[in-house]
C-alpha cells in the first residue's frame, strides 16, 4: 500500500515535464520544424482507399482541429495531384497597424508567417484492384 507522500508526489507530476515538444508553437508556420511535424501527420493518409473520398474527409476533420481547412478536392481520372491552399481559421480580415483607413487586410491567416502560405498536395493513383492510393504533403 502507498503512503499518502508517495501518491502526493504522483499527483504532482506535471503534464509540461511528459510532453515531447516542449518549446513550439504549433501555429508556427515560418519555422520549418512545425511544418516537418505537420507533414508528418498528414502523411499518415497514405495508402489504398476504396473510397478515396471518405480519406480526404477524415484529412479535412483532422486538419480541422487545429484550425487549417482547404477547398473541395475532385479526383478525375485515374491518376493525378491536386494542390489546395491551406487557410487558418477561415483567414484573417481586419484593419492593421500600416492600413489605410479606407482599405481592409484579407489573406489565409498563414501568409504574414511564411511567404506565399502552405499548400495541401495530394497525389491519387488508381490501382490494379480498383482502390486508389492517396498521398498527402503540405509544401
Amino acid at each position: 500500500m502507498k503512503t499518502f507522500k508517495q501518491l502526493h508526489e504522483i499527483a504532482n507530476t506535471s503534464h509540461q515535464d511528459l510532453a515531447v515538444d516542449k518549446n513550439i508553437n504549433p501555429v508556427s508556420f515560418g519555422n520549418p520544424e512545425v511544418v516537418k511535424k505537420l507533414n508528418a501527420w498528414v502523411g499518415t493518409i497514405a495508402g489504398s482507399y476504396v473510397l478515396p473520398e471518405d480519406a480526404i474527409h477524415k484529412l479535412r476533420s483532422s486538419l480541422a482541429k487545429i484550425g487549417l481547412s482547404f477547398g473541395e478536392c475532385n479526383l478525375e481520372g485515374d491518376n493525378g495531384s491536386l494542390e489546395k491552399p491551406l487557410t487558418l481559421f477561415g483567414g484573417r480580415f481586419g484593419k492593421g497597424l500600416e492600413t489605410p483607413y479606407d482599405q481592409f487586410e484579407e489573406d489565409d491567416g498563414i501568409s504574414y508567417q511564411k511567404e506565399g502560405g502552405l499548400k495541401l498536395v495530394i497525389g491519387y493513383e488508381m490501382n490494379e484492384d480498383g482502390s486508389t492510393g492517396l498521398t498527402a504533403s503540405i509544401k
